[in-house]
């Protein structure tokens, strides 16, 4: 998952192409005039689609009309990278995609196994253990770029959220690609004993994130739930304890960034991180049936609010060190808001999760295009000009998870 930042905190070069509730008052989320929801209408018994639902649709609309291919695969974006792609942008769209599905829309069905076809493509065959290379032309060929824990378990979990809305022989690809995610993660030597354990963010080795390791974790937790195999069990617990035991700052009750490969900790706190690892702390509740982590993620979901939202702005920040929006960096909280609902049927989560879609949209969304630039300060000065697939595709995702409930 290729970080871009501005401020030199990080860069990624590819050759081939180029991851009790808190009292804070959210406002109004913006005052942006986007705070439709699914009422029930009175005329005829009709009802009133979703506002949120209505944006996913028109970003899809967007997507397919300049980054989807007849490959199965989405561009990076349609100016300065249209004729490669990159694995996790691809995989955010069969994920968002799934979320359509799973809401009733079946049309979206034939694109994501299109999808899921194409990701095949980048598996690496050269590798007993496979694992999926970084980016590809836009007909798979020529994959390569590395590999990279965090691309491949998001991945992996893009393919259960397939296996999650399919039936029969695609639900049965949509496992096996997972579990070939997962396979290369336990065998590659990405984790090792150095910094404590930990899986490292690249085939690089340089450094191992919280993200990267937080996204692991949820996919073993999600096949130890659906396959009962213990080797899964075993790497999530691995996983969670190193997450506790090297990246947890109990003085915000986050975690922070990642630890450098000479042992250097970078304590900035991430938004995506910190959402990551509370999706991955229901998901082990789930799996191992232990409801202390459904507190624990109950509790770190606070502690974003209190470090991480913008009660000015009424959004997430990208991080701590940098107070910019992202669409995919800070709707990825939008996400982790949505389980804790689902968890709990606390309406405060919603209404963080709404006010923060709600400030992305008012800042970051081209109303002409129905597309979402990458990038802006809270004000929306700075604003970047491109529109990263990836970008679009978690905004399609995100708002049709918010319009089972907005």
């Amino acid at each position: 998952m290729k970080m871009q930042f501005c401020c030199g905190i990080a860069a990624l070069t590819l050759v081939l192409a180029s991851c009790g509730k808190s009292k804070v008052d959210p406002g109004n989320g913006g005052n942006n005039n986007n705070s439709g929801g699914n009422n029930g209408g009175d005329n005829g018994g009709t009802t009133t689609e979703s506002v949120y639902l209505t944006n996913a649709k028109a970003t899809h609309a967007f997507i397919a009309s300049g980054y989807a291919t007849s490959y199965g695969s989405y561009r990076v974006n349609t100016t300065t990278n249209t004729g490669g792609a990159f694995e996790w942008y691809v995989a955010s769209q069969l994920y968002a995609d799934a979320a359509m599905v799973n809401l009733g829309d079946k049309s979206y069905k034939s694109s994501m196994n299109n999808t899921l076809t194409w990701l095949n493509k980048l598996v690496d065959k050269t590798d007993a253990n496979g694992g999926l290379f970084a980016a590809a032309g836009l007909d798979g060929s020529g994959a390569g770029g590395g590999k990279y824990v965090d691309d491949n378990a998001l991945t992996g979990m893009a393919f259960l959220a397939g296996y999650d809305v399919t039936s029969g022989t695609d639900r049965d690809a949509y496992l096996t690609a997972a579990q070939g995610c997962a396979k290369w993660l336990m065998n590659s030597g990405q984790w090792d004993n150095d910094l404590g354990g930990g899986f490292w963010w690249s085939t690089d080795k340089t450094v191992k994130p919280s993200q990267s390791n937080g996204l692991a974790m949820q996919l073993f937790c999600r096949l130890y739930k659906i396959t009962g195999n213990a080797d899964y069990k075993n790497w999530a617990t691995l996983v969670n304890n190193w997450l506790n035991g090297q990246m947890y700052d109990s003085t915000t009750g986050l975690y922070i960034w990642q630890i450098e490969k000479n042992g250097t900790k970078d304590t900035y706190k991430f938004t995506y991180d910190n959402a990551i690892i509370v999706e991955a702390q229901l998901l082990y509740a789930d799996a191992m049936q232990d409801a202390t982590y459904q507190t624990k993620a109950q509790a770190l979901g606070n502690a974003m609010i209190k470090t991480l939202w913008d009660k000015g702005h009424n959004v997430f920040i990208f991080n701590t060190n940098d107070p910019r929006i992202n669409p995919c960096y800070s709707g990825w909280a939008t996400q982790a808001m949505i389980r804790l609902y689902e968890l709990d049927n606390n309406s405060n989560w919603l209404v963080y999760a709404k006010g923060n879609v709600d400030a992305i949209n008012v800042v970051l969304k081209n109303p002409a295009l129905n597309g979402y630039y990458q990038y802006a300060a809270l004000d929306g000065a700075g604003r970047y000009s491109n529109l990263e697939g990836v970008d679009q595709a978690w905004m399609q995702r995100i708002q049709t998870l918010l319009s089972k409930y907005k």
